[in-house]
């Protein structure tokens, strides 16, 4: 049983202790001070039982990475396909010879698309990025090898993104050098 389905089931039992008074309990419309008084008897319930909010996974699984596996097929593919992600003789923009690079994979009729592009021009100007436009109906083996199948799709020498990202997220992702 996972911590999350441990804390429920603690909170829940808790709380049904009193059967017909949670019967008629609406949890959404609590007053402050009831809010607090079930708050703190969850919290008396997870001081006595920590096990309840402490998963029970063995030592070896906690220390492994969280997606330590698709990481590295990630970087994996990266690598394989370097050349063909990053080459300054793809279309794009940004110098050719910039310290960070970055590839978009884009279709044909898709409004993400064109808003990923037009977020990332500007953010190459403020960054000094060289972004690769990949378009996958001409580039359809690419886009199959690395799964660009959600667009856009960006590749950095250090990450693979589905979907669409905010400007924000790139820009922290490129200041932390995963575009490098």
């Amino acid at each position: 049983m996972t911590a999350r389905w441990r804390l429920i089931s603690g909170a829940a039992l808790l709380a049904l202790a009193p059967l017909p008074l949670w019967a008629e309990t609406n949890f959404t419309a609590l007053s402050s001070a009831e809010r607090a008084i079930f708050r703190a008897e969850i919290r008396a319930v997870l001081m006595d039982n920590p096990e309840l909010a402490i998963p029970d996974r063995p030592a070896s699984v906690q220390d492994a990475p969280l997606y330590e596996d698709d990481i590295a097929s990630d970087l994996k593919l990266i690598a394989e396909n370097r050349a063909a992600l990053f080459s300054p003789s793809l279309p794009g923009f940004g110098p050719d010879d910039a310290p960070q690079t970055l590839a978009l994979f884009i279709g044909p009729d898709c409004p993400t698309c064109d808003a990923a592009e037009a977020e990332l021009r500007d953010l190459a100007a403020r960054h000094d990025v060289r972004v690769s436009l990949i378009d996958v109906t001409d580039h359809a083996d690419l886009a199959r090898r690395m799964t660009a199948e959600e667009l856009p799709f960006y590749v950095l020498p250090k990450m693979m993104l589905r979907g669409h990202m905010p400007a924000p997220v790139l820009e922290r992702y490129l200041s932390q050098g995963t575009g490098q």
